[in-house]
C-alpha cells in the first residue's frame, strides 16, 4: 500500500508543502487581523481559549476544502477524463488503487489540520507576547494540553469528514460538485450562534466523520465489478 501511495504522489506530481505553508500564513495573518486590530467589535477574541477556538474552526474548514480539491485531482478527474480505464488495467486490485488515493486525502487532512493548529496557535501566542499583549490570560500547561488534545481530535474527525465530498463528486463525475459540497460542509461546521459552534460539537464531528468513512467504503466496496464507463 505504501508503494501505491508513493506511486500516486509521483504520478500526479503532488507537492503540497508550499501550498500548505502559504495557506497557514494566510490563516495566521487573518487571525492577527481580527484578534489584534479591534475589528471584531463583538469582542470574540479576548482570551487565549477564544483565539484557539477560532484557529480550530478556520483550519478545519480550510483544509476540508483543500481536501476536496485533492479528491478532485486524484479521483474525480480520473473518471471525468476516462483515464481510470487505463489505471484499472494495471495488475493491481481496483480496491487497492482507490484505497491508496483516499488514504492520501485522509492523511493529508489529518496531518495538516493537526500541525497547522499547533503552529498557528503557537505563532499567535508569540505574536501576542512580543508585540501586542492584547489577549488576556496565561498559557498554562492545562490549556496547552487541552488544545493539543482538541487539535488531535479535530484532525481525526476531519480526516473522515473530508471524504464526504467524494459521494457528490462520483455521482456526476463533477469537480465543481466535489468542491461545492466541501464548501457547504465547511459552512455548516463554521456556523453557530453566540458561543455555540457546530464544528466544536464532538457529536456532530464524530457523526460526519463516520459518514465520510462510510462514503469511502461504499465507493470502493463493489468497484471490482462496477462498469466504469
Amino acid at each position: 500500500m505504501l508503494k501505491l501511495i508513493r506511486l500516486e504522489l509521483r504520478k500526479n506530481k503532488i507537492n503540497l508543502l508550499r501550498a500548505v505553508l502559504i495557506t497557514d500564513l494566510v490563516i495566521l495573518l487573518f487571525m492577527i487581523l481580527i484578534a489584534f486590530t479591534g475589528i471584531d467589535d463583538a469582542g470574540e477574541f479576548i482570551t487565549y481559549a477564544d483565539v484557539f477556538e477560532g484557529v480550530h474552526i478556520f483550519v478545519k474548514v480550510t483544509f476540508l476544502i483543500f481536501g476536496s480539491v485533492l479528491i478532485s485531482k486524484l479521483v474525480i478527474d480520473e473518471y471525468k477524463n476516462n483515464t481510470v480505464t487505463v489505471l484499472f488495467m494495471y495488475p493491481i486490485p481496483r480496491k487497492k488503487l482507490m484505497a491508496a488515493k483516499l488514504i492520501i486525502v485522509s492523511l493529508f487532512i489529518l496531518i495538516t489540520v493537526f500541525v497547522s493548529n499547533v503552529l498557528i496557535s503557537a505563532a499567535l501566542v508569540g505574536f501576542n507576547h512580543y508585540f501586542m499583549d492584547t489577549i488576556t490570560g496565561e498559557v498554562t500547561l492545562k490549556l496547552i494540553t487541552s488544545q493539543i488534545t482538541m487539535a488531535a481530535s479535530d484532525a481525526v474527525y476531519s480526516a473522515g469528514i473530508g471524504l464526504i465530498p467524494l459521494f457528490f463528486g462520483l455521482r456526476k463525475k463533477s469537480v465543481p460538485a466535489t468542491i461545492v459540497s466541501a464548501v457547504l460542509i465547511a459552512s455548516i461546521l463554521s456556523s453557530g450562534f453566540g458561543n455555540f459552534r457546530m464544528g466544536n460539537q464532538v457529536g456532530v464531528s464524530l457523526f460526519l466523520g463516520l459518514v465520510g468513512v462510510a462514503v469511502a467504503y461504499l465507493s470502493i466496496r463493489n468497484i471490482e465489478h462496477q462498469d466504469i464507463a
